[in-house]
């Protein structure tokens, strides 16, 4: 009876596990087509790791990253900031490069993530910056 309930607690987590794997592609794969689709603009995609942020500018007509930054930049990676601090700093800058391009318009690709946490501070510190989104 106890081996029962061991695999069943098992099977449990095994599914509850793929479910949030389905929603995250799902999630994906609807953000990206509005993204690329429905809006015409350069997008800004956003990755995260367990332990690095990442931000690029992304033309999806030609294929070509515009603009990146990282938390594995020199610059940023040197300062020993927390992960707050480093997500805000890395919207600042990605915004600075941006708009030194002379885009001031895209699309906010936030991927398999929800619009909460480093993402927002992210997408919040580009916005302050002067990025439209």
């Amino acid at each position: 009876m106890k081996c029962f309930f061991l695999i069943q607690n098992i099977i449990y987590h095994y599914v509850s596990y793929w479910k949030k794997e389905i929603k995250m592609k799902d999630r994906k794969q609807r953000v990206r087509y509005k993204a690329k689709k429905v809006s015409s603009r350069k997008r800004l995609s956003v990755f995260r790791s367990n332990n690095n942020l990442y931000a690029q500018l992304i033309d999806d007509i030609n294929g070509v990253t515009l603009a990146s930054s990282s938390s594995i930049e020199k610059s940023i990676k040197d300062k020993k900031l927390s992960k707050k601090e480093m997500a805000e700093l890395i919207g600042q800058n990605i915004a600075k490069k941006i708009i030194a391009k002379g885009i001031d318009k895209v699309a906010f690709d936030r991927g398999k993530y929800k619009y909460h946490g480093l993402i927002k501070i992210i997408a919040e510190a580009a916005r302050v910056e002067g990025l439209k989104f």
